[in-house]
Parts: C-alpha cells; sequence; structure tokens
C-alpha cells in the first residue's frame, strides 16, 4: 500500500532535448557527453553559479525531509557492492536528511556528516517510497533522478510537482524525462529565466 502525506517532488536538469545526462557515463564523467568534462560543467552551469544567482531553487532543493534516488545517481558501481562507495558528493553531501538509493544489491545504510544516512532499498519504488514517507512525516519528498527513476515515479502517479531547470544545450541522446510516461495533465506554477538556465515548476494534476 502506497502511503501518503506531504507534497513529492522531482527537481532534474535537463537540455533542450529533455536529456538529464548525456552518453557513456563513467565514473570519471558521471553526466557523459555533455560537451564539456562529463561534470556537468554545461548541463548543470547554472548550479555552479550558486545561491546568489538562483536562490529560491538552491533553497527548495534542502526543504525535503526525505529524498530517493536511483542507483546511478549515487555513484557508477554496478552488480555487487564489491567496494565502498558513498556517493559523488563527499563527507558532507547536501541532502541532511534520510536518503533512499534503488538497487538490487543489498547494503547496511551509510551514515555521513551532516544528518545524511543513505539507505539501500532492493524491493521496489514503492517501498522506497513508503519507507521515505515514514521518514519525511508530513514533510515533503523529493524525487532527485536520475531521469529513469523520475519517470518511473511519474509513471505511478507519485509525484505532484515536477521542478525542472532546462539548460540551453542539446544531448541527443542518454536518459531522457518523460520516456515511458504516460501523458500527464500539468499546470504551470512559476517560470523565470536566467542566463544559462530557465526554471519551471508544473503542479501534476492527473
Amino acid at each position: 500500500m502506497i502511503t501518503r502525506g506531504g507534497k513529492v517532488t522531482c527537481d532534474l536538469t535537463i537540455s533542450v532535448d529533455g536529456y538529464a545526462a548525456g552518453l557513456n557515463q563513467t565514473e570519471q564523467r558521471p553526466f557523459g557527453d555533455d560537451g564539456g568534462d562529463g561534470w556537468g560543467d554545461k548541463l548543470h552551469a547554472w548550479f555552479a553559479e550558486g545561491p546568489e544567482e538562483h536562490p529560491a531553487e538552491f533553497a527548495r532543493m534542502v526543504t525535503a525531509k526525505a529524498f530517493i534516488m536511483g542507483r546511478n545517481m549515487f555513484g557508477p558501481v554496478r552488480g555487487e557492492w564489491d567496494r565502498q562507495w558513498n556517493g559523488w558528493w563527499g563527507d558532507n553531501p547536501p541532502y541532511h536528511a534520510p536518503v533512499f538509493v534503488l538497487t538490487h544489491h543489498p547494503r547496511e545504510p551509510q551514515p555521513m556528516a551532516g544528518g545524511t544516512t543513505f539507505h539501500f532499498v532492493t524491493d521496489g519504488i514503492e517501498a522506497a517510497f513508503n519507507r521515505a514517507r515514514a521518514a519525511a512525516g508530513d514533510g515533503d519528498i523529493s524525487i532527485q533522478g536520475g531521469a529513469t527513476t523520475v519517470n518511473r515515479y511519474l509513471a505511478a502517479g507519485l509525484i505532484d510537482e515536477i521542478r525542472l531547470h532546462i539548460a540551453p544545450l542539446m544531448l541527443g541522446a542518454g536518459p531522457r524525462l518523460f520516456d515511458g510516461v504516460p501523458p500527464l495533465n500539468l499546470e504551470q506554477v512559476e517560470s523565470r529565466a536566467a542566463t544559462s538556465v530557465t526554471h519551471l515548476i508544473y503542479r501534476v494534476l492527473s
């Protein structure tokens, strides 16, 4: 049974043609062929500009009380956990709340500095959702990505609000937002253009 409570959002940077990363993702190039060094310097140029340029967007990112992400967003390790990997973000990840990572391979929870603990969920998106809801209480849940994970939750009807950051470039291939998602009835809530990105917020009506 799915338990509902506070708002469920997703927060994703995509190219104009809808891709959240390019092809050929590796540990050295987690965003693949994005026209830059692979660390998202083209796709995520706005993020490097910081909260001074994008105060509302940065503020929203830390309001959720629990987070869900796919294993590919957590790190490049595939198959069994044959080496220690604690995510891309160093010793103090930005979440400061429980993070539920979708995976097929069990692993003990990984506590980090600042209040972040990564929990590894092997029994599907609904189980991860219910664990996130239990952790968040009446607070919000953020589906962090990547695009494949967001698409699964959109297709299941579990996301209330889509927050997109559209970068002015085309990737042409890669994991793409809305692939496999039935048509959605959306209401535009907010739109704000900046030099390196356009921020959009949509409410999912059905």
